[in-house]
């Protein structure tokens, strides 16, 4: 059994039956009303909260603004009043809600922005003598990645992090339960969870979900139930949610409280549980992620090459001219191809890679899902790729070199990445596979000495060309085969180097990486738009027994037209594709290629339009998410806005059919509401 820590419940609503009126902020109330305060905050502690959160949920410096009141002063006066209340007998928390705009790219608020903010209230926070921090009611990873990075590089105090889920078990942004746990797990939290949105019931099975990616000590704040929709109460008395709550500490969540419309009698109720939760030990499954896409370690998983300018001439012309568009299509291409993975290489002489690396894995992420590799050897880029990515990485790579071992894994560790080892040195690529195998060796204990776990070290025995070095192809599957056999790590290979310098090289490739996967390599590095190279892959997944009943491969093969290459964005896109996949740059292209001989109300009803329908389709059956969702109507907003700049040219009529009010709810906690309704406004404003 482990100790059990009783949380407080509701503020908010504790407040407005206190007197805190309509479009009040509850911080400054709590400020000016400090015996208010003091008395709710005193009865939980009366109940049996062990931790109670300061009434500090909103004041960073973007909410505040305008307020007449400072960051510190509201931050300083509302910690003081939670201390007086909890008089020794428990622990205060400086509570930190989301900052209230959508992050790039959705929004306009950059990750260095939140940092900023959510560091003025960290360090604040710990002048004024907050016990920990719990980073609350949160939707987007991202946000969360800026506001956790702040708190441990500005202060020593531990960290908590709860987000806030909807009942199809993601956040408003498409995060997943089994996201948030592995990128918060990797960053090093102190403890995670759940909290408002939903009642006990709907969040045990989220709660289920987290648990098997991390061991963290897990937190539940439900809501009392589901509001009434006439009336907002909510549906649970306190004695029902204790029965509700109950599941929890059995389940091993030795972290429990309240939230919207609970009260001090509700945590009454969590006390009598009697101190203690299970202690529960899972088995940690491991894979990376993006905020909304979980790969896990084992079976094959396959790494997209193509974004690397190493022999790409066009791609190199793209880096140096910032063309990030084409960077983008790359990125789709190998995610409809079936890449899992996409790798990430920026080294070009004569770029600042740190800050071109952060670049293009923004680019990357805003129009696909996919987990990223982090490929450079230089600690910067590494560092600058691991900080933008939204979601747990790669870093790709280290070696035998104590120098590159010194340089690099101390940022894998700080961001909780995976990371290859290339088994070479100094002295090159060993000629036999034992002492590949021994580099493994050394690399591995290199990352334990770190505090990288043995599960997130991936092993890369390197492939060689058969042109030059045919007898390394034996050795380098022998290499793979004792790592992963005897070191039962995951092994990453570029599989495509084996045939450099031959004639019809597929045919060297997909016989090489059929032998590889064979071996032990489940993380092949590859080029997915070749479809001889992903058909092995699905043939071997229905061979090994990881595609259940053949699925994948019936799928894939049932129809034989799958047997054409896969089409490049380029020269297949249509305007409706382009806005689906967000792509601003294309949809405006296509839509001046539409109006060459269509007019412009006939683009917009035959095209435009239509494509938004089927963005709606897809985000009402949960098929995209806000992120995707926002990427495509920016890019609707794209071709929209060239039309309304042609008719404004040549003086024409108005296309608006009249005028349309929209309205949000004053004192939206996320703001949300707001940057929807006027993004919602761009796209019908068209002239």
């Amino acid at each position: 059994m482990k100790e059990l820590i009783i949380l407080d419940g509701g503020m908010g609503t504790m407040l407005q039956n206190a007197g805190l009126g309509l479009g009040e902020r509850p911080e400054i109330f709590g400020m000016e009303h400090p015996e208010i305060l003091e008395d709710i905050q005193r009865r939980y502690v009366d109940a049996g909260s062990r931790v109670i959160y300061a009434n500090t949920f909103g004041a960073n410096s973007h909410k505040l603004r305008g307020t007449g009141h400072s960051v510190k002063e509201v931050l300083t006066a509302n910690i003081a009043a939670a201390k007086r209340a909890a008089d020794g007998r428990a622990r205060v928390a400086l509570d930190v809600g989301p900052v209230g705009e959508l992050m790039e790219p959705l929004g306009t608020l950059s990750f260095e922005e939140a940092y900023d903010i959510f560091a003025e209230m960290a360090t604040v926070g710990a002048e004024a003598g907050a016990d920990l921090i719990v980073f609350e009611t949160m939707t987007d990873l991202y946000e969360v990645k800026a506001a956790v990075l702040a708190a441990r590089e500005n202060t020593d105090l531990p960290v908590w992090v709860t987000m806030s889920f909807e009942a199809s078990g993601r956040t408003f942004t498409g995060t997943t339960a089994a996201a948030m746990a592995v990128t918060l797990d990797g960053l090093g939290v102190d403890a995670m969870g759940v909290n408002c949105s939903l009642g006990p019931a709907e969040i045990y099975p989220l709660i289920q979900e987290i648990r098997q990616w991390t061991d963290k000590p897990l937190i539940v704040k439900p809501n009392a139930g589901l509001p009434d929709p006439a009336t907002g109460e909510y549906s649970m008395n306190a004695e029902d949610f204790a029965v509700q709550m109950k599941p929890f500490a059995d389940l091993g969540v030795s972290i429990l409280g309240g939230c919207c419309g609970t009260a001090p009698e509700f945590i009454a109720g969590l006390s009598r549980f009697g101190g203690a939760a299970e202690d529960i030990r899972p088995v940690k499954r491991k894979g990376v992620c993006s905020s909304g896409q979980m790969v896990e370690f084992g079976g094959v998983r396959v790494i997209g090459e193509r974004i690397n300018p190493t022999g790409k001439k066009r791609f190199q012309q793209a880096l140096k001219e910032r063309d990030f568009n084409y960077i983008m299509e790359q990125a789709i291409e190998q995610a409809d191809a079936g890449a899992d993975i996409l790798d990430i290489n920026v080294g070009l002489p004569g770029l600042d890679e740190p800050a071109m690396m952060a670049d293009v894995v923004r680019a990357v992420q805003s129009v696909v899902s996919l987990p990223l590799q982090i490929d450079s050897s230089d600690p910067a880029a590494v560092e600058a790729g691991l900080r933008a990515c939204n979601g747990r990485a790669i870093v790709n790579s280290v070696n035998g070199e104590d120098e590159t071992l010194e340089a690099i894994l101390p940022v894998v560790k700080k961001y909780g990445a995976a990371v290859v080892g290339l088994t070479m040195d100094r002295n090159g690529i060993p000629q036999s596979a034992e002492q590949r195998f021994a580099l493994a060796e050394k690399i591995v204990r290199a990352a334990q000495a770190e505090g990288i776990p043995r599960e997130d070290v991936l092993i890369d025995c390197l492939t060689l060309t058969i042109s030059a070095q045919q007898e390394q192809a034996a050795e380098t599957l022998k290499a793979v085969r004792m790592v992963h056999e005897r070191l039962g790590l995951h092994c990453v290979l570029g599989v495509s180097n084996i045939s450099f310098g031959l004639p019809e090289r597929k045919h060297v490739t997909v016989s090489f990486l059929t032998q590889a996967m064979c071996c032990g390599l489940d993380l092949p590095i590859v080029n997915p738009n070749q479809k001889e190279i992903m058909d092995a892959v699905f043939a071997f997944r229905a061979l090994s027994g990881e595609d259940a009943q053949c699925g994948a491969y019936i799928g894939r093969f049932a129809d034989r037209s799958q047997e054409k290459e896969v089409p490049r964005a380029s020269s297949e896109m249509t305007v409706e594709t382009a806005v689906l996949k967000g792509l601003k740059q294309e949809t405006k292209e296509l839509t001046a290629q539409l109006l060459e001989f269509m007019p412009e109300l006939e683009v917009i009803n035959q095209k435009l339009i239509p494509a938004l329908d089927v963005v709606g389709e897809k985000y009402e059956k949960q098929e995209i998410f806000l992120p995707q969702l926002i990427n495509s109507a920016n890019a609707a907003c794209a071709g929209f806005d060239l039309i309304k700049d042609r008719i404004a040219k040549r003086g024409g009529e108005s296309v608006t059919k009249g005028k349309i009010i929209l309205a949000t709810v004053e004192g939206d906690i996320h703001d949300i509401g707001k940057i929807l309704s006027v993004l919602f406004w761009k796209i019908t404003d068209i002239v």
